[in-house]
């Protein structure tokens, strides 16, 4: 038992309230998952600069002086924002994947990375990862969110959702997939690999596959239906919006919400009671086998 939330934000006006907003939501769904907690944030970007977020459970150590490292290494430009156990380095797109090798090999745990995608989760409560991170004051267009309740795996941070395996993407889950390690190897014949032992990196790998083979993401989440066995909630991020599918059976609860300032996603309902206008949204359950998803 796991819990997601995701808000997706029409206007602009309202990009500074994102993480407020997210940050109760996430709290709320704290009995769902008290183990760990995470949140993706879709926040500015900068042309032809790319954010990698990183963790290290010794940051003071790990974080000083990365930038001027990185910057060594692939001669270029780097700035780097300390948040708590995290770091966001902001570097030229061309450099990310000499830049990415060279944290591996340091030993930090990469998060995500791309233009707009920022990463942060951690072992603990809700509500005091949220706090560690300052998630009340970031601002976007977009985010999900994860409240996890640990059954396929440690209690870790490389546990924890959201899973990311391709730039701006990201995936949150509530369920189960049965033939993840099927899939897995399915996936590394393609030059797909994951970090983790969770099953729900194995869905972010296949939907970011689907997308780099030319899948749009309507299409890729489709895709989960057929060749992905188990039950599942999937709520994905991407640079330009959110989705969601659900498996057939639609075992696991959810609910969506739409008002004419955003489009809400939670496991349960009360997680929108404080959302503004939210007593004229109109709440659906989303239906099961099919897709939702909106985009800029």
């Amino acid at each position: 038992m796991c819990g997601i939330v995701g808000l997706f934000l029409k206007k602009d006006e309202l990009r500074p309230q994102l993480g407020d907003m997210l940050t109760d939501m996430l709290i709320t769904m704290t009995d769902r998952g008290p183990d760990s907690a995470g949140i993706a944030i879709y926040g500015d970007e900068t042309d032809g600069m790319v954010k990698i977020t990183v963790q290290s459970d010794t940051p003071d150590e790990a974080f000083a002086d990365l930038d001027a490292a990185v910057c060594a290494v692939i001669d270029a430009p780097v700035t780097i924002k300390v948040v708590d156990t995290h770091a966001v380095l902001t570097l030229p797109e061309a450099a990310e994947k000499a830049a990415i090798a060279f944290l591996e090999e340091k030993g930090l745990r990469i998060m995500g990375s791309g233009a707009s995608m920022e990463i942060y989760k951690e072992v603990g409560l809700p509500k005091d990862v949220a706090a560690r991170f300052g998630l009340r004051e970031m601002g976007g267009s977009h985010g999900i969110g994860h409240t996890r309740m640990a059954t396929e795996s440690a209690v870790t941070t490389m546990g924890a959702h959201p899973f990311s395996t391709a730039d701006d993407q990201c995936l949150v889950h509530n369920g189960s997939l049965s033939n993840h390690n099927q899939m897995r190897r399915k996936l590394a014949k393609k030059g797909v690999f994951t970090r983790s032992e969770n099953d729900t990196e194995v869905g972010a790998a296949y939907i970011s596959s689907r997308i780099a083979e030319g899948a749009t993401l309507g299409e890729a989440l489709e895709g989960t239906i057929e060749d992905l066995d188990g039950f599942f909630t999937f709520v994905t991020g991407t640079k330009n919006g959110f989705g969601v599918v659900r498996d057939p059976i639609a075992c696991k609860p959810a609910v969506m919400a739409e008002t004419d300032d955003y489009v809400a996603f939670a496991s349960e309902y009360r997680a929108f009671a404080d959302l503004p206008g939210i007593d004229a949204a109109r709440v659906w359950e989303p239906e099961p086998a099919t897709v939702y998803f909106w985009e800029r």
